[in-house]
């Protein structure tokens, strides 16, 4: 039994710390920014103001994104145009992230309006 159960908790610990890079298209190249002071980028369950909020991140924050974004673009097929054409690329569009709301393991897509998100 106990050689059973310590297999299962080995098995448990990997799930989760590999649970990032299952999703293996993801990448942290970008951050929160031009958020109010006082404001947090809010990452909503689908690509719409009207979705619900699943977190809110200030200014700074890393993200870590999928590089699918709305309107055809696509975050990895841009990484090698200037930072600032990178954020006009996306300016006007939802763009996916991977994020763990709850830092319990229990990672999720959410979705962040390009105004608000601009490449590290």
């Amino acid at each position: 039994m106990t050689i059973a159960r310590t297999f299962f908790a080995s098995i448990v610990v990997a799930a989760t710390l590999c649970a990032p890079a299952a999703h293996a298209s993801t990448f942290a190249a970008w951050e929160v920014a031009n958020v109010d002071w006082d404001d947090v980028l809010n990452v909503r369950a689908w690509p719409s103001s009207n979705s619900a909020i699943r977190a809110g991140y200030p200014n700074g924050t890393p993200l870590s994104m999928t590089g699918r974004c709305m309107n055809g673009v696509d975050l990895k097929d841009i990484t090698t145009l200037p930072n600032d054409v990178q954020a006009q690329m996306v300016r006007y569009t939802w763009c996916e992230v991977w994020h763990d709301p709850s830092n319990t393991g229990d990672w999720q897509t959410g979705w962040v309006y390009g105004r608000y998100i601009r490449p590290q």
